[in-house]
């Protein structure tokens, strides 16, 4: 499942930075998965050197969030395990600090993870 990265609630976003997101295995499953971002600059070319940490959310009130810090494993291309607690539909919030201090916050729907 791959899915960019869009503006939604109160994230702070930065309109040049290209963020992707897919999720492994696909279609998501509940246990461990694993999470790639890759971050872009305004011309399109990797942006390494940032700083990225995810909280996984459930898109209904009352469940726990779940958290994650990403490694960098090539120039743009961050990799985290995230663990969806539970089936249905899900958000990924990206937080990341760019390498000139810009923060970026960005919200990244993962609807239907399915119970293993």
């Amino acid at each position: 499942m791959i899915v960019t990265g869009c503006r939604r609630g109160q994230t702070s976003d930065i309109s040049d930075i290209g963020l992707d997101l897919s999720v492994s295995p696909d279609p998501p499953i509940t246990g461990q998965s694993a999470v790639v971002i890759q971050l872009t600059d305004e011309t399109g070319q990797p942006l390494a050197g940032a700083t990225v940490e995810l909280e996984g959310n459930m898109s209904h009130a009352g469940m726990a969030p779940v958290f994650s810090q990403a490694k960098e494993v090539e120039p743009g291309r961050y990799e985290a395990p995230l663990e969806f607690t539970m089936g249905g539909d899900w958000f990924i919030l990206v937080k990341a600090t760019l390498p000139d201090g810009r923060q970026l916050e960005r919200q990244v729907d993962v609807p239907g993870v399915q119970v293993q």
